[in-house]
């Protein structure tokens, strides 16, 4: 029976190993992110001075261009990435998932590949003929699969950040579905936007999106509708906590779920903390 080859973590650790040791090797960690034509990894400090051997061994192992490294969170409104180059001249990239397509530069903008299953799961809950309101809509994270997958739904997304929305309006062009998506590029809190006009809101920032609660009412007709409402809670009552948050938001703002609050965590955020999203269908304030 043929060996199984080791995977590509592991390739990796055995090059590491024979330039530096067991014991340097012992603290390179199993995880990466792959964009396309672009890898990232988070490293320890420890093994900063081994940052070329391993970009090239990642390169050389999955055919990577570009290697960026992780040197701190996700900064500030504009959710930027700290990274530093280790390897290859470009962060240009394009990640295919469920057949959308994105562009980006992932020295630029994010990427949460984390977040694929929730993708997919808002796009399968947008109906025919909604109108959807993404107020964070980043590059199209969500939007654009969601368009992809509903032909007579329209949307509107809105993004702050000009880097992200100049990939946005290029990601809805590559999709094909710039006709059924208008992008505008501004603050959520004052944008223009029609009021009483969406069936649908998506509130997806971190870690909390719940101080644009009043926002998201005022959007929704008066029949009502349903916020997805993204924020970060402690993993040991993560759903419970998410759902505390939401309601209590909602209930500052004036208004209440019609029907029970649904959560379902996204993914790990850190330790000892969760991404989740709350499924929140209401009325606005002046329906009640």
């Amino acid at each position: 029976m043929a060996r199984r080859r080791p995977p590509p973590a592991e390739r990796v650790r055995a090059r590491l190993r024979e330039a530096a040791g067991d014991a340097v090797a012992a603290e390179m960690p199993r995880g990466y992110q792959r964009l396309g034509r672009v890898l990232l990894l988070r490293l320890p400090q420890s093994l900063e001075p081994y940052g070329g051997l391993l970009a090239d061994a990642w390169r050389a192992e999955l055919g990577v261009e570009t290697v960026l490294a992780h040197r701190g969170p996700i900064a500030g409104e504009f959710r930027h990435p700290q990274v530093t180059c280790l390897a290859g001249e470009s962060a240009e990239t394009e990640v295919v998932e469920h057949g959308s397509r994105w562009r980006l530069n992932a020295a630029e903008v994010m990427f949460a590949a984390g977040n694929r299953t929730e993708r997919r799961r808002f796009a399968e809950l947008v109906g025919p003929g909604e109108q959807v309101a993404d107020l964070f809509a980043g590059i199209g994270y969500f939007t654009v699969p969601a368009a992809r997958a509903v032909a007579t739904a329209s949307f509107v997304a809105v993004e702050k950040n000009p880097v992200a929305y100049r990939y946005l309006e290029e990601n809805l062009r590559l999709n094909g579905v710039g006709e059924r998506v208008r992008a505008v590029l501004g603050d959520n809190r004052s944008v223009p936007l029609p009021l009483r006009s969406f069936d649908r809101v998506l509130l997806g920032y971190l870690p909390s999106s719940v101080p644009w609660l009043p926002r998201s009412l005022e959007l929704l007709p008066a029949q009502g509708g349903v916020l997805h409402v993204h924020l970060v809670a402690d993993a040991h009552d993560a759903l419970g906590e998410a759902i505390a948050a939401v309601r209590a938001g909602l209930r500052e703002a004036g208004a209440e779920p019609s029907v029970p609050l649904a959560a379902r965590a996204v993914k790990p955020y850190g330790p000892g903390r969760t991404h989740v999203v709350v499924d929140a269908t209401v009325r606005p304030v002046s329906a009640r």
